[in-house]
């Protein structure tokens, strides 16, 4: 049954998307040389890896340069932030969605090498198919502004955020029904609301991430 949702949503959305990607796709070749794609290495159920669709919104070398972002990261270019911030550049996902690869609402994928990092009970997330919206994406709105000005991104994305995601994403599989995943979906929609067009959009109270929250054994 899931699987035919994702068929209808990801058949309905690339429909309608259409113009939407050939009009952004055009605005991103114009603000940055290349390709108007980032087709990137992710980690999906089971630890198959497969090719992640976004928007590029960096510089065409800069994966080069590391996969993590910081805030004020200099390798991202104007209309880039505006895609992040509003989650355009997210929406080429419905193309992985087609192709089975993720689900609608699940854990976020993450790349081979922060996945070569985890530990053995970190690897249940890879249990279950990732989504293209999931608890992380309502909780942590802004990923990349959590990162201190000054520190290494990687490595304080390593030892903070990787395992506050981590946690999100495991207390979610273990509540995982149909209505915790249409309250994802609807947070998500209300969230890029506000993000794109000011909509009054009031999340609920959230407490800064206890990053430093003793670490599970």
């Amino acid at each position: 049954m899931r699987r035919l949702i994702d068929i209808l949503f990801a058949s309905i959305a690339l429909i309608l998307l259409s113009p939407l990607f050939l009009l952004v796709g055009a605005a991103v070749m114009l603000s940055s040389p290349g390709d108007p794609f980032f087709r990137g290495w992710r980690v999906g159920v089971g630890g198959k890896p497969f090719r992640m669709w976004k928007f590029r919104t960096m510089n065409q070398d800069a994966a080069s340069y590391g996969p993590i972002t910081g805030p004020s990261d200099t390798r991202v270019f104007p209309l880039g932030r505006i895609l992040r911030r509003t989650k355009i550049d997210e929406l080429p996902q419905f193309i992985n969605l087609a192709l089975g690869d993720m689900t609608l609402v699940g854990p976020r994928p993450e790349s081979p090498g922060i996945v070569a990092l985890y530990k053995p009970w970190h690897r249940a997330v890879l249990s279950v198919k990732p989504g293209i919206t999931g608890p992380v994406q309502t909780e942590l709105v802004e990923e990349a502004e959590s990162i201190p000005p000054g520190v290494d991104p990687a490595a304080f994305y390593v030892e903070h955020l990787m395992e506050y995601k981590i946690r999100l994403d495991l207390d979610y599989m273990d509540h995982r029904t149909a209505f915790t995943d249409a309250k994802v979906v609807i947070s998500t929609i209300g969230l890029i609301a506000h993000a794109a067009f000011g909509f009054p959009w009031v999340p609920k109270h959230r407490e800064p991430p206890p990053f430093r929250q003793e670490i599970r054994e």
